[in-house]
């Protein structure tokens, strides 16, 4: 796998993953529940999503290269990102109007 081709990827997946939680009532996307999902739970939800993007873009560099050690800064620039990419499923969740 080229290097462009995987860091696509990892940008795919964390666009996706990180709307996920506000895009549907489902726990994971999989597990169902009864009502509406709390903040609190959206918010775990994309913590864990954050990780598991994390995991998958460093087995990805392991498979191009060499895996470089990330310092404090790597997680203060890559949290708010994360958090910037679940924008648009946190607006049409919470700030858009809805049409009845």
């Amino acid at each position: 796998m080229s290097v462009s081709l995987a860091s696509w990827l990892v940008i795919a997946m964390a666009v996706l993953l990180a709307n996920l939680p506000f895009l549907n009532e489902r726990l994971f996307g999989v597990i169902a529940r009864s009502g509406p999902k709390p903040m609190w739970l959206r918010l775990l939800e994309l913590a864990l999503w954050y990780v598991l993007v994390g995991l998958c873009a460093r087995l990805l560099e392991g498979r191009i290269g060499n895996v470089f050690e990330q310092s404090k800064e790597f997680y203060m620039l890559t949290v708010p990102l994360f958090i910037t990419l679940a924008f648009p499923g946190f607006v049409l969740r919470y700030l858009s109007k809805r049409q009845r």
